[in-house]
């Protein structure tokens, strides 16, 4: 996820309440004012004195030529640097992603922040915001923090339901509440991972979780976001979670709490472009994957031949990173 700092030099304590309202990372401030940010909420501070030194662990450097791009460049191989432009708005910045410095671009406005953040692909590391507007600082944040990544889901068609004893399993409670359609990708292995639909579906015994997905035992994958997975056991709250459409769209949440619960299990295997997949889930009838149609579809309804959405991989994970190496799961 790309930073978002805002200056707030000089000080305007309106511009702070704007930075922590709207979920910005950090704001950098003048010298004696980080107690002041702290006292209005929970936040990190860019200034001399601050969470982040500035001239110490920060440094700001103005782009105006070759010789100063290179100072950047340099500085930023341990350092975070603030770049500011002169005449440019592109190519130094190119110059410095592909170098691999750490940078921060100034910007004045959430159109420029895009740019910033999605020059090279890869773009900066974030952005500092120089604004008196703080609608300004909800619109860049928004803009910045709302981009997920889209994933390609395909169809896998059930060949078995094999009923299993008993195991620990995860129910992963959010902070945002889940429509039709919509659920995370969870698989035994992290080359195959189903699509479990959120608990937002009327059932006359039980009041709809639209906030839960109750995703699987302790062993299995979970996609979070930034592309990477976490084994279910790891997800506490306070962590961030995906959560994913049946279109492959994604948008990222907040966990609210985990629960881990002794259940009966279920193994589900398919078939999907010629491989074997799985995954173990609850079995009751709440669970749900979802078809390709975007309609959930409960574990207990499942029979060799019904459809359900998966996003394949090829690689394997370390450490929940994706690796190019010979890995096999079983």
């Amino acid at each position: 996820m790309k930073q978002v700092w805002v200056k707030v030099d000089p000080w305007q304590k309106d511009l702070v309440t704007a930075a922590l309202e709207a979920g910005a990372d950090a704001v950098l401030v003048p010298e004696g004012k980080s107690a002041e940010v702290k006292s209005l909420g929970i936040i990190q501070t860019v200034a001399p004195d601050g969470d982040l030194r500035l001239g110490e662990d920060v440094v700001e450097v103005e782009i105006a030529d070759k010789e100063s791009e290179r100072l950047a460049l340099s500085l930023g191989q341990a350092k975070t640097v603030i770049v500011r432009a002169t005449d440019w708005t592109v190519i130094p910045l190119e110059n410095l992603i592909a170098e691999g410095a750490m940078v921060i671009a100034e910007v004045t406005n959430a159109a420029e922040a895009q740019v910033a953040t999605s020059t090279l692909e890869k773009g900066t590391a974030g952005v500092l915001l120089v604004t008196d507007d703080p609608a300004e600082i909800k619109r860049t944040v928004a803009a910045l923090k709302s981009e997920a990544e889209e994933l390609a889901l395909e169809v896998a068609e059930i060949t078995e339901v094999q009923v299993l004893g008993m195991g620990d399993r995860v129910c992963v409670d959010t902070c945002s509440n889940m429509s039709v359609g919509e659920g995370m990708l969870v698989g035994n292995s992290s080359a195959a991972m189903f699509l479990i639909h959120a608990e937002c579906v009327d059932n006359p015994y039980v009041e709809q979780r639209p906030f839960r997905v109750n995703a699987g035992p302790v062993h299995a994958y979970i996609r979070v976001p930034g592309a990477r997975t976490r084994y279910l056991s790891e997800v506490r709250g306070g962590d961030e979670a995906l959560i994913v459409g049946h279109n492959g769209k994604t948008r990222t949440t907040i966990v609210g709490r985990s629960k881990v619960e002794r259940r009966p299990l279920l193994l589900i295997k398919a078939q999907a472009e010629g491989t074997e997949v799985s995954i173990i889930l609850q079995n009751a009838e709440t669970i749900r994957l979802v078809t390709p149609e975007g309609e959930p579809i409960s574990v207990v309804e499942l029979m060799a031949g019904s459809k359900v959405l998966v996003m394949l991989e090829e690689s394997g994970r370390h450490f929940g990173v994706k690796v190019e190496e010979t890995i096999e799961e079983k």
